[in-house]
Protein backbone atom coordinates (compact mmCIF):
# COMPACT_ATOMS: atom_id res chain seq x y z
CA UNK A 1 0.00 0.00 0.00
CA UNK A 2 1.39 3.20 -1.26
CA UNK A 3 2.11 6.02 1.15
CA UNK A 4 -1.25 8.21 0.50
CA UNK A 5 -4.61 6.22 0.00
CA UNK A 6 -6.88 7.30 -3.17
CA UNK A 7 -9.05 9.83 -1.31
CA UNK A 8 -6.04 11.42 0.33
CA UNK A 9 -4.14 11.56 -2.83
CA UNK A 10 -7.10 13.29 -4.47
CA UNK A 11 -7.31 15.86 -2.08
CA UNK A 12 -3.84 16.79 -3.44
CA UNK A 13 -4.56 16.08 -7.25
CA UNK A 14 -8.27 17.44 -7.49
CA UNK A 15 -7.52 20.84 -7.03
CA UNK A 16 -4.47 20.62 -9.70
CA UNK A 17 -7.20 20.05 -12.20
CA UNK A 18 -10.43 19.09 -11.70
CA UNK A 19 -11.27 20.99 -8.68
CA UNK A 20 -8.85 24.11 -8.80
CA UNK A 21 -9.36 27.13 -7.08
CA UNK A 22 -9.01 29.39 -9.67
CA UNK A 23 -10.18 28.20 -12.69
CA UNK A 24 -13.18 26.02 -11.38
CA UNK A 25 -13.81 27.83 -7.78
CA UNK A 26 -12.45 31.56 -9.55
CA UNK A 27 -10.80 32.35 -5.88
CA UNK A 28 -7.57 34.38 -5.44
CA UNK A 29 -8.02 36.29 -9.22
CA UNK A 30 -6.62 39.14 -7.70
CA UNK A 31 -3.21 38.01 -6.84
CA UNK A 32 -2.92 36.38 -10.20
CA UNK A 33 -3.35 39.76 -12.09
CA UNK A 34 -1.21 41.67 -9.60
CA UNK A 35 1.53 39.61 -9.39
CA UNK A 36 2.25 38.00 -11.98
CA UNK A 37 4.09 39.99 -14.54
CA UNK A 38 7.42 38.11 -13.06
CA UNK A 39 8.19 34.62 -13.46
CA UNK A 40 9.82 35.30 -10.06
CA UNK A 41 7.67 36.48 -8.46
CA UNK A 42 5.14 34.14 -9.27
CA UNK A 43 7.09 31.51 -7.61
CA UNK A 44 7.37 33.15 -5.21
CA UNK A 45 4.05 33.57 -4.30
CA UNK A 46 3.06 30.79 -4.83
CA UNK A 47 5.66 29.14 -2.68
CA UNK A 48 4.43 31.39 0.22
CA UNK A 49 1.26 30.05 -0.16
CA UNK A 50 2.34 26.72 -0.25
CA UNK A 51 3.65 27.16 3.30
CA UNK A 52 1.07 29.19 4.80
CA UNK A 53 -1.96 27.12 3.44
CA UNK A 54 -0.42 24.43 4.02
CA UNK A 55 0.54 24.86 7.89
CA UNK A 56 -2.43 27.41 8.51
CA UNK A 57 -4.75 24.01 7.35
CA UNK A 58 -2.74 22.05 10.36
CA UNK A 59 -2.51 24.48 12.91
CA UNK A 60 -6.40 25.42 12.83
CA UNK A 61 -7.50 21.30 12.52
CA UNK A 62 -5.61 20.70 15.56
CA UNK A 63 -7.02 23.89 17.33
CA UNK A 64 -10.60 23.41 16.07
CA UNK A 65 -11.90 21.43 19.08
CA UNK A 66 -11.08 24.46 21.56
CA UNK A 67 -12.33 27.28 18.97
CA UNK A 68 -15.48 29.14 20.19
CA UNK A 69 -17.65 29.45 16.64
CA UNK A 70 -17.82 33.03 17.46
CA UNK A 71 -14.32 34.20 17.19
CA UNK A 72 -13.34 31.53 14.91
CA UNK A 73 -12.69 33.90 12.04
CA UNK A 74 -10.36 35.90 14.67
CA UNK A 75 -8.44 32.79 15.22
CA UNK A 76 -8.46 32.27 11.77
CA UNK A 77 -6.84 35.40 10.73
CA UNK A 78 -4.13 35.41 13.39
CA UNK A 79 -2.82 32.30 12.79
CA UNK A 80 -2.61 32.90 9.15
CA UNK A 81 -1.28 36.79 9.75
CA UNK A 82 1.27 35.00 11.83
CA UNK A 83 2.38 32.54 9.22
CA UNK A 84 2.23 35.83 6.66
CA UNK A 85 4.55 37.37 9.13
CA UNK A 86 7.16 34.25 9.31
CA UNK A 87 7.40 34.49 4.99
CA UNK A 88 7.92 38.09 5.15
CA UNK A 89 10.74 38.10 7.63
CA UNK A 90 12.46 35.04 5.60
CA UNK A 91 11.80 37.05 1.99
CA UNK A 92 13.48 39.81 3.77
CA UNK A 93 16.44 37.77 5.13
CA UNK A 94 17.10 36.02 1.80
CA UNK A 95 15.76 37.98 -0.80
CA UNK A 96 15.37 41.56 0.25
CA UNK A 97 15.10 42.96 -3.56
CA UNK A 98 11.90 40.51 -4.34
CA UNK A 99 10.44 41.02 -0.49
CA UNK A 100 9.82 44.85 -1.48
CA UNK A 101 8.19 44.42 -4.36
CA UNK A 102 6.13 41.65 -3.23
CA UNK A 103 6.11 43.36 0.24
CA UNK A 104 2.26 44.68 -0.34
CA UNK A 105 1.69 41.26 -2.46
CA UNK A 106 2.39 39.23 0.60
CA UNK A 107 0.75 41.32 3.24
CA UNK A 108 -2.48 40.35 1.79
CA UNK A 109 -2.07 36.81 1.58
CA UNK A 110 -3.99 36.91 4.77
CA UNK A 111 -6.95 37.76 3.34
CA UNK A 112 -6.67 35.22 0.38
CA UNK A 113 -9.94 33.76 0.04
CA UNK A 114 -8.68 30.44 -0.88
CA UNK A 115 -6.91 30.26 2.39
CA UNK A 116 -9.55 31.43 4.80
CA UNK A 117 -12.11 29.43 2.56
CA UNK A 118 -10.14 26.22 3.31
CA UNK A 119 -9.73 26.80 6.82
CA UNK A 120 -13.49 26.93 7.02
CA UNK A 121 -14.62 24.27 4.50
CA UNK A 122 -12.04 22.19 5.68
CA UNK A 123 -9.53 22.16 8.58
CA UNK A 124 -12.16 22.84 11.10
CA UNK A 125 -13.76 19.67 10.00
CA UNK A 126 -10.81 17.34 9.42
CA UNK A 127 -8.12 15.93 11.17
CA UNK A 128 -4.42 17.49 10.63
CA UNK A 129 -3.13 14.76 8.04
CA UNK A 130 -5.96 15.70 5.51
CA UNK A 131 -6.30 19.09 6.36
CA UNK A 132 -2.25 19.28 5.44
CA UNK A 133 -3.03 17.13 2.32
CA UNK A 134 -5.84 19.74 1.64
CA UNK A 135 -3.96 22.78 1.89
CA UNK A 136 -0.81 21.68 -0.36
CA UNK A 137 -3.28 20.62 -3.07
CA UNK A 138 -5.14 24.02 -3.25
CA UNK A 139 -2.25 25.71 -2.73
CA UNK A 140 -0.20 23.90 -5.69
CA UNK A 141 -3.28 24.61 -7.31
CA UNK A 142 -3.13 28.08 -7.15
CA UNK A 143 0.34 28.63 -7.64
CA UNK A 144 0.16 26.49 -11.06
CA UNK A 145 -2.00 29.09 -12.07
CA UNK A 146 -0.08 32.09 -11.12
CA UNK A 147 3.37 30.36 -12.55
CA UNK A 148 1.57 29.32 -15.70
CA UNK A 149 0.41 32.94 -16.78
CA UNK A 150 3.69 34.51 -15.00
CA UNK A 151 5.40 32.44 -17.76
CA UNK A 152 3.40 34.09 -20.72
CA UNK A 153 3.16 37.36 -19.45
CA UNK A 154 7.14 37.49 -19.10
CA UNK A 155 8.22 35.72 -21.74
CA UNK A 156 5.73 37.39 -24.31
CA UNK A 157 5.84 40.97 -22.25
CA UNK A 158 9.54 41.36 -21.64
CA UNK A 159 11.28 38.21 -23.24
CA UNK A 160 12.65 36.64 -20.43
CA UNK A 161 12.55 34.47 -17.90
CA UNK A 162 13.19 35.16 -14.03
CA UNK A 163 14.95 38.27 -15.85
CA UNK A 164 17.19 36.33 -18.33
CA UNK A 165 16.56 37.46 -21.94
CA UNK A 166 15.67 34.29 -23.46
CA UNK A 167 14.58 35.57 -26.88
CA UNK A 168 17.60 37.62 -27.69
CA UNK A 169 18.73 41.20 -26.83
CA UNK A 170 15.98 43.80 -27.99
CA UNK A 171 18.48 46.68 -28.21
CA UNK A 172 21.33 44.79 -30.18
CA UNK A 173 18.60 43.43 -31.96
CA UNK A 174 19.60 39.38 -31.57
CA UNK A 175 18.00 36.45 -31.53
CA UNK A 176 14.10 36.59 -32.24
CA UNK A 177 14.51 40.27 -32.74
CA UNK A 178 16.87 39.92 -35.81
CA UNK A 179 13.35 38.77 -37.61
CA UNK A 180 11.30 42.09 -36.45
CA UNK A 181 10.00 40.66 -33.36
CA UNK A 182 9.23 43.40 -30.47
CA UNK A 183 8.17 42.76 -26.56
CA UNK A 184 4.59 43.12 -26.54
CA UNK A 185 4.06 45.69 -23.95
CA UNK A 186 -0.04 44.95 -23.37
CA UNK A 187 1.14 41.38 -21.88
CA UNK A 188 2.94 43.56 -18.15
CA UNK A 189 -0.25 44.76 -17.96
CA UNK A 190 -2.54 43.95 -15.00
CA UNK A 191 -5.64 43.29 -17.78
CA UNK A 192 -3.76 41.07 -20.02
CA UNK A 193 -3.50 38.61 -16.72
CA UNK A 194 -7.30 38.52 -16.88
CA UNK A 195 -7.39 37.66 -20.57
CA UNK A 196 -4.53 34.83 -19.67
CA UNK A 197 -6.09 33.49 -16.97
CA UNK A 198 -8.96 33.37 -18.57
CA UNK A 199 -8.18 31.75 -21.85
CA UNK A 200 -7.00 28.94 -18.81
CA UNK A 201 -10.43 29.14 -17.81
CA UNK A 202 -11.94 28.15 -20.92
CA UNK A 203 -9.55 25.71 -21.74
CA UNK A 204 -9.71 24.26 -18.36
CA UNK A 205 -14.04 23.86 -18.25
CA UNK A 206 -14.02 22.73 -22.24
CA UNK A 207 -11.95 20.06 -20.92
CA UNK A 208 -13.80 18.72 -17.62
CA UNK A 209 -17.11 19.54 -20.11
CA UNK A 210 -15.77 16.92 -22.68
CA UNK A 211 -14.86 14.41 -20.06
CA UNK A 212 -18.46 14.85 -18.74
CA UNK A 213 -19.92 14.15 -21.87
CA UNK A 214 -17.67 11.26 -23.08
CA UNK A 215 -18.65 9.62 -19.94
Amino acid sequence: MGLLSKKDANLILDPLADNNPITIQVLGICSALAITAELKASVVMALSVVFVLGLGNVVISLMRNIIPSKIRIIVQLVVVATLVIIVDQVLKAFAYELSKTLAVFVGLIITNCIIMGRFEAFALGNGPWKSFLDGIGNALGYGVILIIVGFFRELLGSGSLFGIKVLGDPIARTGLYATGYENNGFMILPPAALIVVGLIIWVQRSRNQALIEEN
